[in-house]
């Protein structure tokens, strides 16, 4: 798909995602319109003092996926969806289970039945490496999820193309251990809170994820989960990264924290080929669809694959960390 001349909606899109992805879309193509959904009025309020409707091509659209009827009104004419909406905290949403899955879930299954609905050409949903093997509610709702919309391609009969793009922490992402970090920089606190010295996390920026999306948005034939190739990191080399002369104080994994993520299992690596600077993880039934011919001549990961934050082939160092901080 090309995104000239086209409406895209995005829902969420009023978060850290959202504004970097309408920046670069606006910047890069010429849409015919772009449709910000979310919730909150004042963050829509600010973000059209930046992106101002008598300038861009732009459409403020007030919602909640937990609304159908709303989503079916929002997506008349729409031509693709980028669904980033999403209750995303961990220890929130393992107190409030039930709203992790009235937005995350049943919101999906609203996104699916009114693109159908509305005859929407593409959607692509963003995940998180906490859906494979999960162990808290959130990577559990975004499993859900997942399987949502990738079965959405049979049941839906192909009209509409459902797929994924599953990565990692985001740098520079409202909530993320950066802001953490630096706000006990900027108190002048040196010891830094640590769950655990041997943690590791995929760790990319705002503008790789917006480019990442993109990059579905155009090659997606529906079923996929795009999974980037990006580096991995450690927690203690973040914080030496925003504090060098930091100290370290453990305090143990949080309910529903991992030692380490995982973007791709062992079970998918089955059907998992590498697809340029991706993996992509095809649905079981892709044999049976023409439209995935384009896969067949691509190589599989190799026997016994799996793509872990700890056994990453590329990493961080702690000048890169800087580098890339220093650039967000």
């Amino acid at each position: 798909m090309d995104l000239n001349g086209k409406v895209v909606l995005v829902t969420g899109g009023t978060g850290s995602f959202g504004k970097k992805f309408t920046e670069t879309v606006l910047g890069k193509f010429k849409l015919k319109k772009l449709i910000i959904f979310s919730r909150d009025e004042f963050k829509q309020h600010e973000m059209a003092k930046i992106f101002p409707g008598t300038k861009y091509p732009i459409r403020f659209f007030l919602g909640d996926v937990r609304d159908k009827d709303r989503l079916c009104r929002a997506f008349e004419n729409v031509d693709c969806i980028v669904h980033a909406a999403a209750l995303k905290q961990v220890p929130a949403l393992e107190y409030n289970p039930l709203e992790a899955v009235k937005t995350n879930v049943l919101g999906a299954d609203n996104i699916v039945d009114a693109a159908l609905d509305r005859g929407v050409q593409k959607v692509i949903a963003l995940s998180s490496d906490k859906a494979v093997n999960p162990i808290n509610l959130y990577g559990a709702t975004k499993l859900v999820a997942e399987k949502i919309f990738i079965d959405a391609n049979a049941y839906g009969g192909n009209r509409v193309k459902f797929s994924i793009v599953r990565y990692g922490n985001v740098m520079a992402s409202r909530g993320s251990v950066i802001e953490f970090f630096l706000a006990l920089k900027q108190q002048g606190i040196k010891e830094f809170p640590i769950t655990d010295e041997a943690m590791t996390r995929f760790w990319m920026t705002l503008e790789d994820s917006v480019n990442l999306v993109i990059t579905a948005i155009k090659e997606s034939e529906g079923g996929e989960i795009f999974v980037p190739q990006i580096p991995s990191m450690k927690i203690t080399d973040l914080a030496r990264a925003i504090m060098p002369s930091c100290m370290f104080k453990k305090i143990g994994i949080r309910p529903g924290e991992k030692m380490h993520e995982r973007l791709v299992s062992c079970d998918e690596a089955r059907h998992t080929k590498i697809f340029n600077d991706l993996y992509v993880i095809l649905p079981q039934f892709f044999d049976e669809r023409k439209s995935f011919e384009k896969y067949g001549r691509l190589p599989m990961v190799p026997e016994g694959f799996s793509y872990t934050s700890d056994t990453n082939q590329k990493w961080l160092s702690v000048e890169d960390l800087r580098k890339t901080l220093t650039a967000v």
